[in-house]
């Protein structure tokens, strides 16, 4: 079949339950085209959809049950390629959806099939579930014409709906937080794995947004030292078949079905002022709330996917589409299609999101998915492309937290560094060098050094400030601390995919033994080691990132990809031992030095070079006989030991003066034995009061030693030393 004859003008009769003729009728007026969606204004509701290609717009209003099409209404005005009507009769609660019609002429990019209900990009809710079904496809599965062919079914029996939200919501005195980048430590957890085993927890509240706000969940929270909870994809997305085929669910929700509407799922109740009531109580105990977001790609698939929303909308126009075969996807994100966020209405619509959450629903930043692609124009990847630049001039979004996933498949793109100021990133090489040194591998020490400092090489550029590398070990995307020391390769059978799946370069340890060990030394040095990362995370320049319930030691089993585990691997497990309880308080005392000393959470990159107006250094690097580190030192192949002292005179801003925070010294030891570290002396101090030394329990007192004693580190041990200066006469 020739794309002429796969052609449909969209005036095609669609089959229904119930007659057109027998339906209602409501009035409607012609509307407005902006804004995009459906509006409640006190009076009515405003319908608004744009297509650049399609011919003709239905509405579709169904019952209060969503099971009943009560009314299809032709909107009956088209400005500046949207479609709009006004419905005066219409009320919040109204489940609707569309049916556009146009040219089906996949070899030309259009896939418009009137056939299939359609959601509105703008919904602010979604309800019901997306039901698997060969009349979801635009085309007819099976048909020796593949995609060209046209299929007539009617998929509003398999389609959720959209509803009409009545946004008026009362924040009393809330606020958001507005913390700076340098208070600021992020916490990455999931909606549901958080709260669908805690105790304190009503079983019906379990996995919701009401869930996390229960007050035992928000105090332990607070109590940890961190600032800001972020969020894994609360997007409305899809389960994909295939999982639902072997009994898995998309967990993690990586497959956005629309960008202004909260997950269904995460609802104990049936109002969107759930997620705003959690942001409330959030932000009442001083923590931000950031969001995981998708505008790479949608659930939709590539040609052979289902028609649900934009696909069927204007697919030339909302996808990224092969140049000279548009039949075809361009797919940089692995997922069968690509957002074209080079089309100015697919900009705004993203835009409008993000502006959509920060002011209607108050979050505090968010976390870009594969955000290279958001940055990639039709000639690459440009850090001054279209949404950059949206993002940074626009009043709202340049004054969130944004932060870059700086990475995806499509060409050139791989991009830590490469956004631009304003942005936060994701650093990955932080990540790969701190593994494989606390692994104890070679070489090491030059790049261990450069990750501590923030990663001048990659972000001191444009007036970037250290806050723009994000310093994590662990994250959803991979091993759990507790699995990354105990599991030496991946442990995926249970995703179904015969282990082919994840990462295989963890640069993971199993210290001697693969997953659970009976043996006490095993089990202590894998302590050592979660506390020797933690310590490293939160004590380095930058912004930290910790994962949420790595400090309950948290194991999915040595799964390293657990994106389709909606069940007890993935959930977080709040029985706990007493080594979890230590790890709790381990993580509260860590987090509480890291506020304490403004030295290690600078607003300016440090530098290792002799400053002789202020007449210091505000980095020395040092060996373990207190000697500074030389050009032979560094280039040791087996050194594994590493002293940093931060000179608290270090001049703390632009204007130059010298500064008054502690001097620190920090001790990293990846050797497997003890080595003796000789403390050197500092300017105005009378001698070392350790910390912290990850190779000794939280009960015993701080102690002090003098300039020139050694100070012996365990094997593979981290230690953090304040300078005593010479008149205190009392240890606090």
């Amino acid at each position: 079949m020739n794309t002429s004859q796969a052609t449909r003008d969209g005036d095609k009769s669609v089959a229904t339950d119930e007659s057109p003729s027998v339906m209602r009728r409501s009035r409607v007026n012609e509307g407005w085209s902006f804004p995009l969606g459906a509006t409640w204004d006190g009076l009515g509701v405003n319908f608004a959809l744009f297509s650049a290609h399609a011919t003709r717009v239905e509405l579709c209003l169904f019952d209060e049950t969503g099971e009943q099409e009560l009314e299809r209404i032709e909107l009956p005005e088209y400005t500046d390629e949207v479609w709009h009507g006004y419905l005066p009769d219409a009320r919040p609660g109204q489940l609707y959806g569309y049916r556009v019609h146009g040219p089906y002429a996949p070899e030309e990019g259009h896939r418009f099939n009137p056939n299939k209900l359609l959601l509105d990009p703008y919904a602010k809710q979604i309800v019901g579930e997306l039901k698997w079904d060969e009349a979801l496809f635009g085309y007819t599965i099976g048909h020796d014409d593949g995609d060209l062919s046209f299929d007539e079914r009617d998929s509003a029996p398999f389609m959720p709906r959209c509803r009409v939200v009545d946004p008026a919501f009362t924040w009393g005195r809330s606020r958001g937080v507005q913390l700076p980048w340098d208070h600021t430590i992020l916490y990455e957890t999931h909606v549901r794995g958080y709260t669908m085993r805690h105790p304190s927890v009503p079983e019906a509240l379990r996995g919701t947004f009401a869930g996390l706000m229960v007050n035992d969940v928000v105090d332990y929270i607070h109590s940890l030292g961190v600032s800001s909870v972020e969020l894994l994809p609360i997007h409305a997305f899809v389960d994909d078949q295939h999982l639902l085929e072997q009994g898995l669910h998309n967990y993690w929700g990586y497959n956005t079905l629309g960008f202004f509407a909260p997950h269904s799922r995460y609802l104990a109740g049936e109002s969107i002022h759930e997620f705003k009531e959690l942001v409330a109580r959030y932000h009442a105990a001083d923590l931000e709330v950031i969001l995981d977001v998708v505008y790479n790609h949608t659930a939709e698939g590539n040609e052979l996917g289902p028609t649900l929303s934009l696909k069927g909308i204007d697919n030339a126009s909302y996808y990224r589409l092969m140049p000279d075969e548009p039949r075809y996807y361009i797919d940089d994100t692995g997922t069968g299609n690509t957002l074209n966020l080079s089309h100015q209405r697919v900009l705004q619509m993203v835009t409008d999101s993000l502006r959509y959450w920060a002011t209607e629903m108050r979050v505090d930043g968010f976390r870009f998915d594969l955000a290279t692609i958001l940055g990639r124009e039709p000639h690459g990847f440009d850090e001054g492309g279209g949404f950059l630049d949206s993002c940074r001039q626009d009043p709202i979004l340049s004054q969130v937290k944004l932060i870059a996933e700086p990475w995806d498949c499509g060409p050139g793109g791989y991009q830590v560094g490469g956004f631009p100021p304003g942005w936060a990133e994701w650093n990955d090489r932080y990540r790969d060098t701190i593994r494989a040194f606390w692994r104890g591998d070679e070489g090491q020490l030059p790049e261990l050094a450069t990750r501590l400092m923030g990663s001048a090489d990659f972000f001191n550029r444009r007036g970037r400030r250290p806050f723009a590398s994000v310093n994590f070990v662990t994250a959803h995307d991979g091993y759990t601390l507790h699995d990354l020391v105990a599991y030496n390769d991946k442990h995926n059978e249970a995703n179904g995919e015969d282990n082919n799946d994840g990462h295989d370069n963890n640069l993971s340890w199993n210290h001697g033994e693969e997953g659970p060990s009976e043996d006490g030394e095993i089990q202590a040095l894998r302590l050592r080691q979660i506390r020797n990362f933690i310590a490293t995370i939160l004590f380095s320049q930058g912004t930290p990132m910790l994962l949420a319930g790595d400090e309950l030691l948290r194991t999915q089993q040595g799964n390293n990809n657990a994106y389709c585990q909606d069940n007890e691997i993935s959930w977080l497990n709040w029985n706990l031992d007493g080594d979890a309880h230590a790890m709790i308080e381990y993580v509260r005392r860590v987090s509480a030095l890291r506020m304490r000393y403004p030295i290690l959470r600078r607003g300016r990159f440090l530098s290792g070079e002799y400053n002789e107006e202020m007449g210091l250094k505000e980095v020395t690097w040092l060996a373990p006989d207190g000697a500074e580190m030389d050009v032979e030192r560094w280039e040791d192949s087996e050194a594994r030991t590493l002293g940093l002292l931060l000179d608290g005179r270090a001049q703390p801003s632009g204007i130059r003066r010298a500064g008054a925070d502690d001097t620190l010294l920090l001790i990293f030891n990846a050797h497997h034995e003890e080595v003796a570290f000789h403390l050197p002396e500092a300017p105005s101090g009378g001698g070392w009061l350790c910390r912290l030394d990850t190779s000794r329990t939280l009960e015993e007192e701080p102690f002090q030693r003098a300039f020139g004693e050694e100070h012996v580190m365990e094997g593979r041990s981290l230690a953090l030393l304040e300078l005593v200066q010479r008149a205190d006469v009392a240890v606090t």
